[in-house]
């Protein structure tokens, strides 16, 4: 594997050898796809350090030079926030890296997070012509990678500038939850000069990016930075506050006078296989396990918050982004042994395959076509049991669908069981605000506006889409504030 510093130099020479050339289509289409630097497997998997280095500047260049600044952009019609891609990965070869960040930010408040954290293989990369051109998705420009390069390089040389907020309107406005959608909400709307209270129920702010995503994959100073800017806008942030509980959603209205409110409080009831055995000790959903590692730093062993279950093999059931962070998660905790257990085959599995590959590169085993039956043990989980599958016709995903064959069972030996297998809602909010209108899923149901059924009240993120991407969750975030703003002027 090469290093940070070989891949730069190759980039260099590229360079020198482009110098004052005018590049052709044709002179694009043939310069080299500019590889990621990452950590060597062998030292990553035992470190909570971000994986991905980022690309030096010559990278940079480079790649953002693949770009055929195409007249119609059909990358931003894939970004669902529509940052301007073109003319930030211009900005870039014009060697004004600044500028790039501060032209992505005109629209999406997170582009260090979204640089690291979104599938843009399936978003603003997937339609992108040179990708096209070259017949291969993984020959397109490397928008996401790009998109960090400039968010790290304004941060890394405190270039970074807080929004301007308009005059106060005197109006007040509530958002429910950090997350994504919430943090985009918030800054839109306090843009206009309203007043902004963001709620959390965790301790510290931030949502999945906070608890959920590991260190290693999206570094908490980066999040930190970010919430950090909110508070520089004058968003006040209370932590430690469960709407639903602390304080009911009439009474946000009622006793502390907000004239709206938006809920962002994603989708954190956690889904479990519905097999014997998931009560035994050892059984863990996704989102316990990774929040006690993320948010609570379990494996700091002499300062955590929390205790971590010690683990030598261990079972992740699923197969999506987040079977990735527990598997890769505990066996940075320590477990000698870490299997993935999915029930169709790789093809189908719907986590990225960039962390496929780190999970595979690190030694996570992958135990496809089989489909957990029970977990096995007295008290404590020694095993789990498995039945084999074969693929059948595609299901409403447009996947192929497992079908057990009968008689294949056989126990696979572990005393940890990880199950990841997507969220829920969580009910409480619903149960406290009767009049709040719920899909049969328990997710919020809201308008073209991102209006619930409750006057004055939005909803946008996992809470209404399921769990989802964060770029997808600002989008919503601004749809929302979008109505809230226009709501308030009118109110005026």
């Amino acid at each position: 594997m090469k290093t940070k510093e070989s891949l730069n130099s190759e980039a260099v020479e590229v360079l020198k050898n482009l110098d004052g050339k005018a590049l052709t289509p044709r002179d694009r289409l043939g310069l080299p796809c500019q590889e990621m630097p990452e950590q060597v497997p062998a030292d990553r998997a035992h470190n909570f350090s971000e994986v991905a280095l980022g690309y030096g500047e010559a990278q940079a260049r480079v790649e953002a030079l693949r770009c055929l600044q195409c007249k119609t952009a059909p990358c931003v019609s894939g970004c669902p926030v529509r940052v301007p891609i073109p003319e930030f990965i211009k900005l870039i070869v014009d060697g004004d890296y600044a500028a790039a960040a501060r032209s992505i930010k005109t629209v999406n408040m997170l582009p260090a997070i979204c640089g690291r954290v979104c599938p843009q293989e399936t978003q603003c990369q997937a339609p992108c012509t040179l990708g096209k051109s070259l017949h291969s998705i993984d020959k397109a420009v490397s928008i996401g990678r790009l998109e960090r390069f400039a968010a790290d390089f304004e941060r890394e040389n405190g270039l970074s500038t807080t929004p301007t907020v308009k005059p106060e309107t005197g109006k007040k406005v509530a958002i429910i939850g950090s997350g994504p959608a919430s943090i985009t909400c918030a800054a839109d709307v306090r843009r206009e000069g309203h007043e902004v209270t963001m709620f959390e129920a965790f301790h510290k702010p931030g949502g999945v990016m906070v608890y959920g995503i590991p260190e290693f994959r999206l570094p908490k100073a980066i999040v930190k930075r970010e919430i950090d800017a909110l508070a520089q806008m004058g968003v006040l942030i209370d932590t430690n506050v469960l709407v639903g509980r602390t304080v009911t959603l009439a009474g946000l209205f009622g006793e502390l006078g907000f004239n709206a409110a938006f809920i962002g409080s994603g989708a954190g009831l956690p889904k479990f296989a519905g097999i014997p055995g998931e009560n035994l000790v050892g059984v863990f959903s996704a989102n316990e396990y990774l929040t006690r590692a993320n948010l609570m730093k379990a494996w700091d062993h002499d300062h955590a918050e929390t205790p971590i279950y010690p683990s030598k093999i261990v079972m992740v059931i699923g197969g999506g982004n987040v079977a990735m962070d527990s598997a890769r998660m505990a066996l940075r905790l320590g477990a000698q042994e870490v299997h993935i257990v999915y029930r169709r085959t790789g093809a189908e599995m719907p986590a990225r395959a960039e962390e496929v590959e780190h999970a595979k590169a690190e030694g996570i085993i992958f135990d496809f076509l089989q489909a957990p039956t029970r977990v096995l043990g007295t008290g404590t989980v020694n095993g789990l049991e498995v039945q084999r599958c074969e693929l059948g016709e595609p299901d409403g995903s447009g996947r192929r669908s497992p079908v057990p064959v009968p008689g294949s069972e056989r126990p696979l030996p572990c005393d940890t069981v990880i199950v990841a297998l997507g969220n829920e809602s969580n009910p409480l909010l619903k149960q406290a605000t009767p009049e709040l209108a719920v899909d049969k899923r328990g997710r919020i149901i809201v308008d073209e506006n991102g209006m619930t059924s409750m006057p004055a009240v939005y909803a946008g993120g996992d809470i209404v889409l399921g769990s989802a991407t964060v770029i997808l969750a600002m989008g919503e975030g601004r749809r929302a504030a979008n109505a809230i703003n226009a709501l308030l002027a009118g109110a005026s």
